[in-house]
C-alpha cells in the first residue's frame, strides 16, 4: 500500500480523499493555489505545497507544478478527484512518466471514453445500448449530414466530440435549422475543447439520467454497485441524486448493470467509472463514460457500504476486488443535495465569508464539506460548498430525513441554494419519483416566484440577499 499520496484538487472532495487516505493509514500531501491556504484540508494534511495564483490555470491545470509537488514531497501517487485534470490522459501519462502512480484509469482508456464518438464505438462493441445516431463524426458533406439526420429523424442534437458537462450541445427540429447548427457546434467545439468534431443522435424528448457505478481492477476483474437516478438538473448540471432509481424494474437495471461490467472488462478499464445513460420508455441509451470518482459517488456508498475512494486506492496499488458481483448488496434508499453558494433562484453565484456554519445532524445524515463559519468562498472556482446526503431503510424515509437536515442547516453570509431544496423535498412530482431531465428547468419557468421562506436559517439568506 501507499505510504503518501498527493491529492490534486481542492474543495470537499479534497477533504474527502484525505479522510479515505487517512482512514487506511495513509499520509497525505495537498497542492492548493493561494486562494486556498485557509482551507481545512490544507492545515489538517501531512504537507501542503502552494502551487500558483488563485486562477486554475496557473494552480490547480498546471501539470508540471503538481509534479513537482510530488516530487519534492515524495509522493508516490497521485488522486485528481473529480474536475480539473481528473479526465486528462495527458496528465495521466505525465505523472506515470514521471515515476508516480496515477489513481485512476489509465491513459489509453481516458483518451478513448473522453472522445464521445471513439466512446460510443467502444460501448457498441461492449454489446452497451446506445442512442441511435451517426456512425462516428459527421463529415464535410451536406448532402450526408442531412442523409443522416432524415434516417435517424428529428429532433436530432448535434454534440461536441470532446465535449462534456452540458456543453457543446445543441438541438436541431428542422432539416431548415440543420447545416447551421452543425457549423455553430463545430465552431464551438473547435474553441472550447480543442477539437472541431461533432456527431449526430436522436433527441429523447422526456428522458431520465440514469447512472450505472463500476470498479474495475488491472486484472480483468470488474462489479457494478447499482444505479443512481440524477435526472434533478438545471442546464445539464445536476441539483439532486439519489439511489436506488425509483421504478425502474430491477431485471432491467441488472441487465444494463452487467453489461456495463462487462464493458469494463472488454476495454480493460482499471478504477472507479461512471456509465451515463439516458432512460426512456424503458430502454437504456449510453451517452457518455466518466473516468473519474463522482461528485454523487455517497449515495452509493450509503446503499453498499463501499468506500469507493478506499477502493479506487486499492486499485492503484495493484489489489484485486475485494470483492464479486454476488457480494453487493443494495440497503435502503440515499438521496444527496448539492449546496451551491448562489442565488436559490436566480443562480447566480454569490462568493464571500461564511458567518455563520450549522450543518445538520441525526440519523442517516451524513455531510460532505469543506466549509466552517468564517471560511471565504472564492470566486474563481465551483460554487459548490458541500453535499448533504441523507439515508434511510426506504425512500419516503430518506425524503424526510433530507427535510429535516435541509430545515436545520444555517449558511450565513452568503446566499446557498438551500431554498431550493427545501422547496424540491416537498414537490408533489419528485416524492412521487421519476421525473425527467427537464423537470426541473419546466418548474422554475413556470414558478418563478418560489416561496424564499421555511426553516431555520431563511432569514439569514434572505437579509443576504437584500
Amino acid at each position: 500500500m501507499f505510504e503518501k499520496i498527493l491529492i490534486a484538487n481542492r474543495g470537499e472532495i479534497a477533504l474527502r480523499i484525505q479522510r479515505a487516505c487517512r482512514e487506511m493509514g495513509i499520509k497525505t500531501v495537498v497542492v492548493h493555489s493561494e486562494a486556498d491556504k485557509d482551507a481545512k484540508y490544507v492545515k489538517l494534511a501531512d504537507e501542503s505545497v502552494c502551487i500558483g495564483p488563485a486562477q486554475s490555470a496557473q494552480s490547480y491545470l498546471s501539470m508540471p507544478a503538481i509534479i513537482s509537488a510530488a516530487e519534492v514531497t515524495d509522493a508516490e501517487a497521485i488522486h485528481p478527484g473529480y474536475g480539473f485534470l481528473s479526465e486528462n490522459a495527458d496528465f495521466a501519462e505525465r505523472v506515470e512518466k514521471s515515476g508516480f502512480v496515477f489513481i485512476g484509469p489509465r491513459p489509453e482508456s481516458i483518451r478513448m471514453m473522453g472522445d464521445k464518438v471513439s466512446a460510443k464505438q467502444a460501448m457498441i462493441r461492449a454489446g452497451v445500448p446506445c442512442v441511435p445516431g451517426s456512425d462516428g463524426a459527421l463529415p464535410d458533406d451536406p448532402k450526408e449530414i442531412i442523409q443522416t439526420a432524415r434516417k435517424i429523424g428529428y429532433p436530432v442534437i448535434i454534440k461536441a466530440a470532446g465535449g462534456g458537462g452540458g456543453r457543446g450541445m445543441r438541438v436541431v427540429h428542422t432539416e431548415a435549422a440543420l447545416l447551421s447548427a452543425v457549423q455553430m457546434t463545430k465552431t464551438e467545439a473547435g474553441t472550447a475543447f480543442g477539437n472541431p468534431e461533432v456527431y449526430m443522435e436522436k433527441y429523447l424528448e422526456n428522458p431520465r439520467h440514469v447512472e450505472i457505478q463500476v470498479l474495475a481492477d488491472e486484472h480483468k476483474q470488474a462489479v457494478w454497485l447499482g444505479e443512481r437516478d440524477c435526472s434533478m438538473q438545471r442546464r445539464h448540471q445536476k441539483v439532486i441524486e439519489e439511489a436506488p432509481a425509483p421504478g425502474i424494474p430491477r431485471k432491467t437495471i441488472e441487465k444494463i448493470g452487467e453489461r456495463c461490467a462487462e464493458a469494463c472488462r472488454k476495454i480493460g478499464y482499471r478504477g472507479a467509472g461512471t456509465f451515463e445513460f439516458l432512460y426512456e420508455n424503458g430502454e437504456f441509451y449510453f451517452i457518455e463514460m466518466n473516468t473519474r470518482v463522482q461528485v454523487e459517488h455517497p449515495v452509493t456508498e450509503m446503499i453498499t457500504g463501499i468506500d469507493i475512494v478506499q477502493e479506487q486506492i486499492r486499485i492503484a496499488c495493484g489489489e484485486r476486488l475485494r470483492f464479486k458481483q454476488r457480494d453487493i448488496m443494495l440497503s435502503g434508499h440515499a438521496i444527496e443535495c448539492r449546496i451551491n453558494a448562489e442565488d436559490p433562484f436566480k443562480f447566480t453565484p454569490s462568493p464571500g465569508r461564511i458567518t455563520g456554519w450549522h450543518p445538520p445532524g441525526g440519523p442517516g445524515i451524513r455531510v460532505d464539506s469543506h466549509a466552517y463559519a468564517g471560511y471565504y468562498v472564492p470566486p474563481h472556482y465551483d460554487s459548490m460548498v458541500g453535499k448533504v446526503i441523507a439515508y434511510g431503510a426506504t425512500r419516503d424515509q430518506a425524503i424526510r430525513r433530507m427535510q429535516i437536515a435541509l430545515s436545520e442547516m444555517v449558511v450565513e453570509g452568503i446566499l446557498t441554494n438551500i431554498p431550493l431544496h427545501r422547496e424540491l423535498m416537498v414537490d408533489a412530482r419528485f416524492i412521487e419519483g421519476g421525473t425527467n431531465i427537464h423537470y426541473l428547468e419546466q418548474k422554475l419557468a413556470h414558478k418563478p416566484d418560489l416561496p424564499k421562506d421555511g426553516g431555520i436559517g431563511s432569514k439569514s439568506e434572505s437579509k443576504a440577499e437584500a
